[in-house]
């Protein structure tokens, strides 16, 4: 699936944190599902309004990938980076459906930079697999891909975690 490029890729490998939980869906939650990754739309929007640190940004409609339909329109767009400089848009797309259709060239939007998405993954399975591929595009960014393989360590594990802190962690609406 095509994704949007961003200028200053942000390259730092996730670690596991034994202490992280999944943000687990309530009824009603809106969920972005992208293959094994399911992230809770309407928890991450909650945590954009509360934190109070995410600007919207004008992002042109071209650099926008088409993608999957969204259940509600939404007042921004949320895009958010699934590999190192590389976003997908995960919310908004009935928004960015309807600006195309009128010809507007660029709508603003929320854009969400790898490991603050991580902490709204609706499961372990989804978040043990978006570490080892986040991992993955990390090393292929920088060339060096080891020769060991991340699925064993972490299969046996019973620990989950993204790299996001504590207070991130504590922070997100209702997780």
């Amino acid at each position: 699936m095509p994704s949007l490029p961003c200028p200053d890729p942000v390259s730092v490998r996730l670690h596991v944190d034994p202490c992280f939980r999944p943000c687990q869906a309530l009824e009603g939650d809106e969920i972005y599902p992208n293959g094994i990754f399911e992230f809770n739309i309407t928890r991450l929007s909650a945590y954009i309004g509360a934190a109070g640190r995410f600007r919207p940004e004008l992002v042109a409609l071209d650099d926008i990938p088409p993608a999957g339909k969204s259940a509600g329109l939404n007042k921004l767009a949320v895009i958010a980076e699934i590999a190192p400089g590389r976003y997908n848009l995960i919310d908004g797309h009935h928004r960015v459906a309807k600006a195309r259709l009128e010809g507007v060239p660029s709508i603003p939007a929320y854009r969400i930079r790898c490991p603050q998405h991580v902490a709204f993954l609706t499961s372990t399975r989804a978040y043990e697999a978006y570490v080892e591929y986040w991992n993955s595009k990390v090393d292929d960014a920088a060339g060096n891909r080891p020769v060991r393989n991340r699925t064993r360590r972490l299969r046996g594990s019973r620990a989950v975690g993204s790299g996001v802190n504590q207070s991130m962690r504590r922070d997100r609406p209702g997780c």
